[in-house]
């Protein structure tokens, strides 16, 4: 098992599926690459915690918002404490209202971005992949995940309003890259809630493969649209339960089954060789300017 590796699942534009991607590519992994996931909730939403069954949040006793609490205050926690287990083979690391408390107090704290890392290190070694639910914005929390992550996959409804905001997003994660964590990398965009019978949504995705796909990675694999997926967070489980033979599952299945490692291990649209860091700084700040002259950031 070795040093898991941690994931950020971003992007500060609400309703594009990161909590549906981490739960489902979280699953994924344990179920068809048998690997030992960890899914941490950052955001007070508990968007997470809720789609995968915890349907009162606020009654739970120990979430994140503890476990940061303990690092702040240099105060020990047992292994595994405020860790639940999922029966589809995922544990999860809950958060609830008390989270929210934890983005304003942060501001106070030395080393303020690297609680959630500090807090993470010492879980590494106990599981392969480490995914972040992010908050859907750009405040602290999310730079918390940002600082403690190795990698960052940025999903992405094929719409104006969305693609809009990755330019922004695209150059905060150069800032804390180049700021905060520098090895950062981002391990694609993933398309997600995808209807590809409009002309809109085609020529959206056309023009993000051309233009940000020729420096960060786009996943070939696009999540289609389902109101099968969106039921999924009433039943506590992912799509591999709810809707197994359906196409959503299809699309996770095809991304966590051959890895994301596999996925991601070149950049651009051709999964060219990976680059070094210096490179890597410059492709984030080219695919961000991208954005600005193609038409993803004009009205279609």
């Amino acid at each position: 098992m070795g040093n898991g590796k941690v994931i950020a699942i971003t992007n500060q534009k609400g309703g594009v599926g990161k909590t549906t991607t981490a739960v489902n590519l979280g699953v994924g992994l344990a179920q068809f690459q048998r690997k030992k996931v960890l899914l941490i909730d950052a955001d007070p939403q508990s968007s997470l915690t809720v789609a995968l069954g915890h349907k009162n949040p606020d009654a739970l006793d120990v979430t994140l918002a503890t476990v940061m609490d303990a690092v702040i205050e240099d105060r020990p926690l047992e292994k595994g404490e405020g860790i639940l287990h999922h029966s589809e083979g995922v544990d999860i690391l809950p958060s609830n209202i008390e989270l929210s408390g934890m983005e304003t107090g942060l501001f106070n704290i030395m080393s303020r971005e690297y609680i959630l890392k500090n807090a993470i290190d010492g879980m590494r070694k106990d599981y392969d992949y480490i995914l972040i639910d992010c908050m859907p914005s750009l405040g602290m929390m999310t730079v918390n995940a940002l600082a403690a992550a190795d990698s960052v996959i940025i999903p992405s409804q094929p719409s104006f309003l969305s693609t809009k905001g990755l330019n922004l997003l695209l150059h905060s994660v150069s800032k804390v890259k180049r700021s905060i964590n520098p090895k950062l990398s981002i391990d694609g965009i993933l398309l997600t809630m995808a209807d590809n019978r409009t002309n809109n949504a085609r020529g959206i995705i056309e023009s993000l493969r051309s233009t940000v796909g020729q420096n960060i990675k786009v996943f070939d694999t696009e999540i289609p649209h389902s109101v099968r997926a969106a039921e999924c967070a009433l039943t506590g489980e992912s799509i591999f339960s709810h809707d197994k033979n359906g196409k959503v599952a299809a699309a996770y299945a095809a991304v966590s089954g051959r890895g994301v490692c596999a996925q991601t291990a070149g950049r651009g649209a051709g999964g060219a060789a990976p680059v070094s860091e210096r490179e890597s700084k410059d492709h984030h700040a080219a695919a961000a300017s991208a954005l600005r002259p193609c038409p993803l950031t004009r009205a279609c």
